[in-house]
């Protein structure tokens, strides 16, 4: 769907996180940037510390509300000399346990040892590959980052993480170990890590696949290949990608693909990327902006958030459960309310529990061990964005609750990099 169509929607979903129509794709070739590190070059920060560990006790850490997390640290955007932050993603060492925060940042992105919390070092940045923009998204496979951005012919930046143990005076200045251009700007990108293939989405609107998915093999990271792609269902905001082992033995085994598109959820078999096929697509009532969602681990329900839901009929935070145990025929199971009407971003799955990135309300903690009766509720929350909860786009932009430790690892578009853990 063409920007002219959107234009209503236009204003919001700029500042909202949502992509703009995007620039045309780059060359469909790969060039390292160098494997270097220096530190000369432009201004990165120093990585200052603002707060320190502060528990949550009264409902307060410091000056953020709380339930059930305490604050480790916080480093302002200034610690990194940029204006604004956007995507996150975490990175554990498998040789040494050390875990790594990937920041997203207008600028680059900012790489910090979050292994020792009370010791935290900022280790360098990563500068965006062409200009600055507020939308960058990062994922991991194999021990390399994937950086993309709605930057102008950015491309996918390629990071050897690996790299992160050896820095001797930091910060440092890094550059990338390859860079794919086979695609321009890109608003996110997905990894099936079990298959080894990235898929960039939201990429231009009038590229071959129409704004939707590219097929790029990582499986040598430093030498991405672009093997296709699929735009039947139009342009992917977000996506998530499945080595599928849920309820549907139709389709155990197989790649699968759904997409949040805007106006719809599409569902497509990628197993065989010559011939990606389409499932089906799904759409719910009171759509504003379909934007992004996540399996259980189960595979048998989908949730679901819409960015501009709560401005456009005056929501609460609404998420939204699909039962997807029949992929052909997915349908609504239950909608959970949240306790604010802040606007809700991006929300991940781990075990039993569902982290929702819940811009001005923070970060919010949902309990999903009844999710199969229709029973979800909060547990715990952690607002970075206390003057307010009202809908909007100041806040939490996203999350990263993966690490063994149990640290969580949180982006707020304003005041910066957090890292939190459960009460004790």
């Amino acid at each position: 769907m063409g920007i002219k169509a959107l234009s209503p929607l236009f204003a919001i979903l700029v500042l909202a996180g949502c992509s703009s129509s995007g620039d045309s794709d780059g060359p469909s070739d790969q060039g390292g940037d160098g494997a270097g590190m220096e530190n000369e070059g432009p201004d990165i920060g120093d990585g200052n510390i603002f707060l320190w560990s502060t528990p949550c006790e009264g409902g307060v850490a410091s000056i953020y509300p709380c339930q059930e997390y305490d604050l480790l640290f916080q480093m302002r955007l200034n610690a990194f000399n940029a204006n604004a932050g956007n995507d996150i993603w975490g990175w554990t060492d498998p040789s040494t346990g050390g875990e790594y925060a990937l920041i997203g940042l207008d600028n680059g992105t900012a790489f910090v040892d979050i292994t020792d919390a009370e010791n935290p070092v900022y280790l360098g940045k990563l500068p965006t590959a062409t200009e600055s923009s507020i939308w960058r998204d990062i994922k991991v496979y194999n021990d390399h980052a994937f950086i993309v951005s709605e930057a102008t012919n950015h491309g996918m930046q390629v990071f050897d993480l690996k790299r992160l143990r050896d820095v001797t005076n930091p910060p440092q200045l890094f550059v990338a170990d390859a860079r794919y251009t086979g695609i321009g700007n890109a608003h996110n990108i997905v990894i099936n890590e079990e298959m080894g293939f990235a898929y960039p989405v939201g990429t231009a609107r009038n590229d071959t696949f129409n704004g939707g998915v590219h097929f790029v093999d990582i499986q040598n990271p430093t030498s991405p290949t672009g093997v296709g792609g699929y735009g039947a269902n139009g342009y992917t905001h977000d996506a998530q990608v499945i080595t599928y082992n849920g309820p549907d033995t139709d389709y155990t085994g197989h790649e699968i693909f759904i997409g949040a598109n805007e106006t719809q959820i599409a569902i497509a078999n990628i197993t065989d990327k010559s011939n990606p096929t389409e499932i089906g697509t799904l759409s719910y009532s009171n759509r504003g902006y379909t934007h992004q969602g996540w399996f259980t681990e189960d595979h048998r329900y989908y949730i679901l958030g819409d960015e501009t839901d709560e401005i456009s009929f005056g929501f609460d935070s609404r998420t939204l459960v699909f039962d997807m145990t029949d992929l052909d025929n997915p349908v609504l199971h239950t909608t959970y309310t949240g306790p604010t009407s802040a606007t809700d971003h991006n929300g991940y799955v781990k075990g039993n529990e569902f982290f929702l990135a819940n811009y001005s309300a923070g970060l919010r903690v949902l309990d999903i061990t009844g999710i199969d009766s229709g029973t979800i509720s909060e547990i715990g929350f952690f607002d970075t964005h206390p003057s307010n909860n009202t809908p909007g786009f100041d806040g939490v932009w996203s999350v990263y609750p993966y690490f063994e430790s149990g640290k969580i690892i949180v982006n707020d578009t304003e005041a910066g990099f957090f890292v939190i853990q459960k009460s004790n």
